[in-house]
């Protein structure tokens, strides 16, 4: 059989084969550092292994499942050309998805599809994501990078991650264990962590014309570096917490907000008050909703300002809680509590009160 020299090939349609492979050989030495002794195998295989013998110490495991992206997060990281540490965000959003019901998260897989293949980039993505495993204590097992010419832009990429864990059934935490009188605590936020981007892109860069290299007093930093900030993993601290003392829920505060995120975990019959006076959002916060006279209950359905994870303990864990966040170098505070639902509350959750320096 002959070889038409000039007859189409893929890397004529838009596809370096020898770039994949390329980058497959830097990423391996950051894979190596997100690593539990469960993993059987190396990176290369059809699909990641993990050994679960360790389950038969349970008397009836259940496995947690969660996935998700970073939003349009990855265009400000593209624009910097800034690219380790958009993993930290994909991780964040996802083992701590996982161990809101009290699962200790195992294993992560990636996806990035990229329009152009440039193995220096691909390895710094999934140095972030390896990075923001070890932090979560969970392995990443394996993952896949896709070429997708004509659909995404040489520069243009998105990532997403898909994450399991364990827990215990009777460990299982939620709405079931809510009781009225339980108190809410609040982990900071390190900032805006992966959501609302596409509202703080529009406010900052596209209405008020911001450069991300521009100086911003407020933060101490560019603009760019201060959207870029990682988000916080929290899984090791949530479990920390559930072996130090009573928890009876926690809720990532994500896309949607506070109120919202908590109100799912919130049993019907009961409601949540949560007190803005106890804290005062980040500058950042402050700053898109003044730049972009953004009204403080469409901001706060939007952005975490500034609380990243919640607990609901019993009032006689409160300065457990808040002593072993303290000893692991997460602010915390009191926020809440739980009551009964009266004609005066919804069910759910909802923000009482005003923000102390803190105006939109």
């Amino acid at each position: 059989m002959t070889t038409d020299q000039n007859g189409a090939t893929y890397a004529a349609a838009g596809v370096d084969i020898e770039a994949g492979d390329r980058a497959v050989e830097l990423m391996k030495q950051w894979v190596k550092k997100a690593n539990r002794p469960e993993v059987v195998g190396g990176l290369g295989g059809f699909a990641g292994l993990f050994d679960v013998s360790a389950f038969k110490n349970y008397e009836r495991p259940l496995l947690a499942s969660a996935t998700d992206g970073v939003g349009t997060k990855v265009a400000i990281a593209a624009a910097m050309d800034k690219h380790d540490t958009i993993g930290h965000d994909l991780v964040g959003m996802v083992v701590d998805d996982i161990v809101v019901c009290g699962a200790e998260p195992l294993f992560m897989t990636d996806y990035i599809c990229v329009g152009k293949v440039v193995p220096e980039r691909v390895a710094a993505i999934v140095k972030g994501i390896a990075e923001g495993c070890a932090l979560a204590g969970c392995a990443l097992v394996g993952g896949e990078t896709a070429e997708h010419p004509g659909l995404l832009g040489p520069d243009e990429y998105d990532v997403a991650g898909a994450g399991t864990g364990v827990v215990e059934a009777d460990a299982l935490l939620g709405a079931e264990r809510v009781r009225a009188g339980d108190v809410v605590i609040a982990m900071a936020a390190s900032g805006l962590h992966s959501n609302g981007y596409s509202l703080v892109r529009h406010v900052l860069l596209n209405q008020a014309g911001w450069k991300l290299d521009r100086k911003v007093e407020e933060f101490g930093r560019t603009l760019g570096e201060e959207l870029l900030e990682p988000t916080r993993i929290y899984s090791l601290d949530c479990l920390a917490l559930i072996r130090a003392a009573e928890v009876h829920a926690f809720s990532h505060v994500t896309g949607g907000g506070l109120a919202a995120n908590l109100a799912r975990v919130i049993p019907d019959g009961l409601h949540a008050r949560l007190d803005r006076g106890t804290w005062t959002p980040l500058p950042v916060f402050r700053t898109v909703a003044e730049v972009g006279k953004v009204a403080t209950l469409e901001i706060e359905k939007t952005l975490n300002m500034g609380v990243g994870m919640v607990a609901v303990v019993p009032p006689h864990s409160v300065d457990t809680v808040l002593a072993v966040l303290e000893d692991r170098g997460v602010e915390s505070w009191v926020l809440g509590d739980i009551v009964e639902r009266t004609a005066g509350h919804a069910d759910g959750a909802a923000l009482y009160n005003a923000y102390e320096g803190f105006t939109a």
